[in-house]
């Protein structure tokens, strides 16, 4: 009887630490992420409530919609994060669908590359250790970084399929 009952202690404090120590398995459920690019916020949203807030970096020349490839921006508007790369060069990553049809078709107007490979990510492998500094500065191609232990937790609450939406 005393080990079962000790058995039953080891259990739920073993459950109770995943929860606390792995946030993602305590069943919030992310139905929207929301990029706020002049806060430099990344919102996981579920059930119309805020789960999460992240500090984001963006790139060079954040504010406006991506016109072209190279011009250091992350577009804006409502995209689906579609596919997602644990072996990227960055710590882990999650695709952001852009272009669509229209940035497709503005860029063609424009005669220019609309650019793409738009993602979530978080630090240069290897240089995981300094991302506290690397947030302090914008420094990626128009993507939307995030420090390591934030990517683990991103990663592992929202699936593909969810749609984001970035704005000013």
């Amino acid at each position: 009887m005393i080990v079962d009952r000790w058995k039953m202690r080891l259990i739920s404090a073993s459950f109770a630490f995943i929860v606390v120590a792995f946030p993602a398995l305590a069943g919030d459920r992310v139905d929207l992420v929301r990029v706020h690019k002049a806060e430099r916020r990344l919102e996981l949203i579920g059930d119309g409530k805020v789960l999460r807030s992240y500090g984001i970096a963006l790139g060079g020349d954040p504010f406006g919609h991506k016109q072209q490839e190279g011009d250091q921006r992350t577009p804006e508007g409502r995209y689906i994060l579609d596919w997602r790369n644990p072996n990227s060069i960055a710590h882990k990553s999650i695709h952001v669908s852009y272009p669509d049809a229209k940035d497709l078709a503005a860029a063609k107007a424009r005669n220019v590359d609309p650019g793409g490979m738009i993602m979530i990510h978080g630090q240069p492998n290897g240089f995981g250790w300094w991302g506290w500094l690397l947030q302090l500065v914008d420094w990626t191609d128009g993507c939307i970084g995030v420090t390591d232990s934030d990517m683990d937790e991103i990663w592992a609450m929202v699936a593909d399929g969810t749609p984001i939406d970035i704005g000013q």
